[in-house]
């Protein structure tokens, strides 16, 4: 992964003196609330309904155990004891002292971390595939460019006081595991037809009050050619974007606006002058930053371990959770695994500082010492040896982090919520641990086999409700919580926004509202069909009709 330069950790360290003198004129009353919520916000700082929130940054998802050590004593010490991992791969901190904040910062800094552009209108954390570089689905690995767009990103001068916020997700694998087409702009790396590599660029993606699948705007742009492109992409938006109404002030306004192809026009009027300028990627520095991202020092292994093999026919528990939570890798004799924190005990993304010290143990010994974040709120050990897999399993069951359910209903995206979000319209965690209890048996699971449940607590969509094959939104009536339900939506390559069953429901029928669609798909499928097949094949009515029936 990428380790700072001198240069780097100077920068940070400044920035962190910059907002200690920011947060300490604020507190002697010198800045007004205004001039200091762009501070603030630009250093990742929220107030929240109960309390501050610092969102810190885990750029496309890489950290080591070292940093998640630090996290854990960040949480114990200026926090409750716990962590919430989000959709944009970062980590949240729910209850830190305002004035506290500078102090967490500087912690941060000494292990090449920071909370910077995590908020704010600006461009936010890069994500990326959390199997990046060891999928064996993958073309290219896209770390080394998400790399690249960060250092352009981090500090532009221009790009600060955007009309909104603006999300980049880049993907180099046949499967989008990073929701790429319902971001601002997202990146496909691809060859040419003469076997040039470069992106497909789609832009005017997001979700919240208008939800959009991003339209493809340019075919092909080489890889020396994207950053100029990225920034004829933001000019664009920046100047021609609405900033009088924040509800229709971002990029996917716009490009619906103008319609894909003036929009496309424009950025090539745009990138014409920048092409062939200083903004063109030198291979030097593309090869510079690639070398941070060398493969480990990998054992030459055999493609199947004998010991592993016979774990694996003699213990049922361990055949299943290797089914669901473990995935190929391209290094034979590896696996990559997935921690699910998604037990029924624990609420949606949420890990304790102890639980964190556990798990950066377990990358120490199993991963070497590298951890990823994913989008969907679970961690991944990258780089796990085949024939240790049965003795990680124990460990991980016996700390609750190896519930056999990614990929599958209980494995649910869910926002914090009314419980701490002051911009939420109902709580979303109850209703995620309605749904994880009303479908806790794992033989039921299984059954109904690959499927993606989103929550969020209001449309500003911070769960994907949109993109989930179930989406669960939460809605304000008269004073009252309660939740719109949504099929059909999906973040993969097959991108689509889910469409409304009808009206909303009261906090306490939802899991048997989602209990009612699961039985019409069950009854409908046919051999090998997912959710989304079935429900793309037969249409919403039969499962509104369900649902709405007055004697169900």
């Amino acid at each position: 992964m990428y380790v700072y330069s001198e240069y780097d950790q100077k920068i940070i360290e400044e920035r962190v003196a910059q907002y200690r003198g920011q947060t300490e004129r604020f507190l002697a009353g010198d800045l007004s609330e205004d001039e200091f919520l762009v501070l603030r916000l630009q250093n990742g700082l929220y107030v929240q309904r109960h309390a501050p929130m610092l969102r810190i940054a885990i750029p496309h998802g890489m950290f080591t155990a070292v940093q998640m050590r630090k996290m854990a004593e960040l949480s114990r010490t200026y926090d409750k004891g716990y962590a919430h991992f989000t959709t944009r791969q970062n980590l949240q901190l729910n209850w830190p002292k305002l004035e506290q904040v500078p102090d967490i910062l500087e912690e941060l800094a000494s292990v090449q971390m920071h909370a910077i552009q995590t908020s704010g209108n600006c461009i936010r954390n890069t994500t990326s595939d959390q199997y990046a570089g060891v999928a064996k689905d993958e073309t290219v690995d896209p770390r080394p460019y998400c790399e690249i767009i960060r250092q352009w990103s981090t500090f532009h001068p221009e790009f600060a006081l955007l009309g909104r916020k603006f999300k980049i997700a880049v993907s180099g694998s046949k499967q989008d595991r990073a929701a790429v087409q319902v971001h601002d702009v997202g990146l496909y790396l691809t060859h040419n037809s003469e076997g040039q590599l470069g992106f497909k660029v789609y832009v005017g993606g997001g979700l919240g009050r208008t939800p959009v699948v991003a339209p493809l705007v340019n075919e092909f742009v080489a890889e020396h050619d994207i950053l100029s492109y990225l920034e004829a992409v933001l000019r664009v938006y920046n100047r021609n974007g609405r900033r009088d109404n924040k509800y229709k002030a971002r990029i996917k306004i716009l490009v619906r606006a103008m319609t894909p192809e003036v929009f496309a026009e424009k950025v090539n009027q745009e990138w014409a002058e920048l092409k062939d300028g200083p903004m063109k990627l030198p291979q030097q520095e593309i090869d510079r930053v690639k070398a941070c991202f060398q493969p480990p020092a990998y054992e030459q292994l055999d493609a199947q371990d004998s010991e592993f093999l016979e774990k694996l026919e003699s213990d049922g528990s361990f055949k299943v959770w290797v089914n669901q939570n473990v995935a190929d890798h391209k290094v034979n004799g590896y696996s990559i695994v997935n921690i699910s924190l998604k037990d029924t005990s624990r609420a949606p993304g949420d890990v304790s500082a102890e639980d964190m010290e556990i798990i950066a143990d377990l990358a120490d010994k199993y991963s070497f010492s590298e951890l990823r974040s994913t989008h969907t709120q679970n961690l991944v050990l990258a780089d796990v040896k085949q024939n240790q897999l049965y003795e990680l399993w124990q460990t991980l069951k016996t700390h609750q982090f190896a519930t056999p359910n990614i990929g599958l209903l209980t494995d649910m995206i869910c926002c914090p919520g009314g419980d701490f979000c002051a911009l939420a319209n109902a709580k979303s965690i109850p209703i995620a641990e309605q749904i994880q209890r009303r479908f806790d048996d794992l033989d039921t699971l299984h059954n109904i086999g690959e499927l993606e449940l989103n929550i969020s607590g209001c449309m500003n969509a911070c769960g994907h409700h949109h993109v989930g094959n179930i989406g669960v939104l939460g809605v304000d009536k008269k004073g009252s919580e309660f939740y719109q339900i949504s099929i059909g939506g999906s973040s993969k390559e097959d991108a689509a926004i889910g469409k409304i069953l009808g009206p909303s429901f009261d906090e306490d029928d939802v899991a048997d509202v989602v209990e009612k669609i699961i039985n019409v798909y069950v009854e409908q499928r046919t051999d090998g069909e997912r959710f989304i097949d079935t429900c793309r094949r037969i249409g919403i009515d039969p499962f509104k009709e369900r649902v709405y029936a007055k004697n169900n």
